[in-house]
C-alpha cells in the first residue's frame, strides 16, 4: 500500500484556508497513492472551542474529503470537530475512493487541557478493511494507552495515529509509537501537525512510519513535509509466522 503522510501547520480555526492548502498539496501527489493521512483536527487545529468551528457530517470539511477521495481515486483519513445531537466529537473519518466512509470517535480525551469537558468520548475501536489491509485508526492521546491499542486475534495489520502532539512531549510520542509497533507486530503510520497554534504551542511534527519489528521506514519528519511510503504486507505476514509472539498474548476484555 502506498501512503502519503501530510504534515502541515493548520491555520487556527479556519476551515476554508486549510481545505485550500490541503487541496493544493494533494493535487501534487503521485497518481498511484492509495491512502492520504492527515493530522488530528486537520481543518481547524486542535481547538477547545467547538461551538465556533464544528460541522455536521454534511459540513464542508467532510464534503471536501469525499469529493477529494472520489476525484483523486484515493482513501483519505483525519479527524474533524463534529457536532451531533447537541454534543461535540473529535471524530476521525476514513473515506474510501467511492466516497463512502467509516468513523471513529476519539476514546481517550486529553484531561490535561480538559478535553473531556468539551467533547464526548467514543466507545468502540474501528477496524477498516481497505485493499486487503486491516487498518486500526486512532487519535493522539489514545497512543498512551497500550491496552486500548493492543491487537487481538491479529485483527489489524496497520495502526494509524493522527495527532496534534506538541514539542514539549515529543519524546513520549516517538517512544510510544515504537512500543505500539513492536508489541503489536504491526506497521504504524503516525501523522502529527507542525507549526504553532494560537496558544503558542509548538509542533515540529515527527510524523513517521515504523515497521512490525520497530524499525523506521520513515524517520521522524520536521516542519511541513509530505512523504510517501510503500508498505508490503508479505513481510509482515512472514514475520508474524516466524516470530509468533502474538500467539502468546494475554486474553482480556476492555470495560
Amino acid at each position: 500500500m502506498k501512503i502519503a503522510l501530510i504534515q502541515y501547520a493548520p491555520v487556527w480555526e479556519n476551515i476554508d484556508i486549510n481545505i485550500q492548502t490541503l487541496t493544493a498539496k494533494i493535487d501534487q501527489l503521485e497518481s498511484d497513492v492509495d491512502l492520504v493521512v492527515l493530522p488530528e483536527m486537520f481543518s481547524t487545529g486542535f481547538t477547545m472551542k467547538p461551538d465556533l468551528v464544528s460541522e455536521t457530517e454534511n459540513g464542508k470539511a467532510i464534503k471536501w474529503m469525499i469529493e477529494t477521495a472520489k476525484s483523486q481515486n484515493i482513501a483519505i483519513t483525519g479527524s474533524l470537530v463534529i457536532s451531533e445531537n447537541e454534543k461535540y466529537y473529535n471524530r476521525l473519518f476514513f473515506v474510501f475512493p467511492d466516497g463512502n466512509y467509516k468513523t471513529y470517535n476519539k476514546k481517550h480525551l486529553f484531561s490535561l487541557t480538559g478535553e473531556e469537558n468539551v467533547y464526548e468520548p467514543g466507545n468502540d475501536k474501528l477496524i477498516v478493511n481497505y485493499k486487503g489491509w486491516n487498518i486500526c485508526p486512532l487519535i493522539c492521546y489514545d497512543l498512551r494507552f497500550p491496552v486500548y491499542s493492543r491487537i487481538v486475534d491479529k485483527a489489524y495489520d496497520l495502526l494509524i495515529y493522527v495527532a496534534s502532539w506538541p514539542d514539549q512531549r515529543i519524546y513520549a510520542w516517538d517512544t510510544l509509537l515504537k512500543a505500539r509497533a513492536i508489541e503489536n507486530m504491526s506497521f504504524v503510520v503516525a501523522v502529527n501537525r507542525s507549526g504553532k497554534d494560537a496558544l503558542e504551542n509548538k509542533y515540529s511534527g515527527h510524523s513517521q512510519v515504523i515497521d512490525y519489528m520497530g524499525q523506521f521506514i520513515q524517520e521522524p519528519m520536521i516542519d511541513e513535509q509530505i512523504v510517501i511510503v510503500t508498505l508490503q504486507k508479505e513481510g509482515l505476514e512472514k514475520a508474524r509466522n516466524r516470530f509468533a509472539f502474538l500467539d502468546d498474548a494475554d486474553q482480556f476484555k476492555i470495560r
